[in-house]
């Protein structure tokens, strides 16, 4: 069957056959405990659960999981099969409690999960680590339900390995347009400033992230992988949570995300994807930000509302 050819303003990135063939030189499968070094910048394709016991001791600096939703759905050649919330509870622990022995002391966690196992997430992370914050994301994606809300939101829970750990707010803050532009009592501008034809201020970043932009078909991010995140998310969670150099790992790691934005951000990355095809478009991705090291919606060290520079 013919390749159907993309239309125009379609940047979706994919693999042709010469690519497949180059890129899965590049992965690394671990039969035995591997050093740090030798996992360092990698792509791991391999079942999470079998490559995690050969992973390095205390190597990890922030953590960043998205796995499986509770949901019956299709990842390429695999797929995953949707349980009821116990069972997705002890899925969720058999490879939560052996992120510990990988993180540094000063670790960051992020684990990604949906309203209906959020609460099952959120017990398991207690067990193993300090649960610092819920942060709430808009997902504007998909059509509406005809009897009940639509759902466009998702949680990611921030946790730590333990009380002394690395946050840096400053690098993190969003430029939002200002909507009631107040004055002092000399008529000068009271926390914002104009730029250009209009008024920004600076603002603390929350727990409720609005400004993101699910990956699409005219975005020079965007895969086909189902569960795509966007790399300014990941950016926000790089900057807050390490400094360059850090160890970032990703252990669902889906088309390379997570380890995409850390080779942007100066950062080195280790992450595991079981499926081949997935595991070769982070490689082909990681090539292509070797030339290209931007991030849409990140602009000279500021996050704007949305995925562009105007508010």
């Amino acid at each position: 069957m013919e390749k159907k050819e993309k239309a125009g303003r379609n940047r979706t990135i994919d693999l042709n056959e010469t690519e497949l063939e180059i890129y899965r030189k590049k992965l690394l499968h671990l039969s035995r405990v591997a050093t740090e070094q030798e996992v360092e910048n990698r792509t791991i394709c391999q079942d999470t659960l079998e490559a995690l016991p050969y992973l390095p001791d205390s190597f990890v600096d922030l953590c960043f999981v998205d796995p499986p939703y509770n949901l019956t759905k299709t990842f390429n050649k695999s797929s995953f099969k949707q349980r009821d919330l116990d069972e997705y509870g002890e899925w969720v622990e058999s490879w939560v409690k052996q992120l510990p022995r990988l993180l540094k002391p000063t670790a960051s966690i992020y684990v990604c999960c949906d309203w209906r196992s959020s609460s099952v997430v959120h017990l398991v992370l207690e067990k193993y680590f300090s649960v610092r914050n819920r942060i709430t994301w808009e997902r504007e994606k998909g059509r509406g339900a005809k009897k009940n809300w639509k759902n466009c939101l998702e949680d990611i829970w921030f946790c730590t390995a333990g009380n002394d750990y690395y946050f840096d707010v400053d690098s993190v803050k969003v430029k939002r347009r200002v909507i009631a532009p107040y004055t002092d009592g000399k008529g000068r501008p009271k926390d914002w400033a104009i730029e250009g034809a209009g008024k920004f201020r600076m603002t603390h970043p929350s727990n409720l992230w609005s400004d993101l932009t699910v990956p699409f078909w005219s975005m020079p991010e965007n895969t086909d992988h189902p569960t795509q995140k966007p790399e300014k998310m990941l950016a926000k969670v790089i900057l807050a949570n390490s400094r360059p150099g850090d160890m970032v790992f990703d252990p669902f790691l889906g088309s390379g995300t997570t380890s995409v934005a850390a080779r942007k951000l100066g950062r080195r990355f280790c992450g595991i994807e079981m499926d081949e095809k997935y595991a070769c478009l982070t490689e082909k991705r990681l090539s292509m930000a070797e030339r290209n090291p931007r991030i849409q919606g990140y602009d000279d060290g500021i996050f704007w509302q949305r995925n562009s520079m105007k508010a």
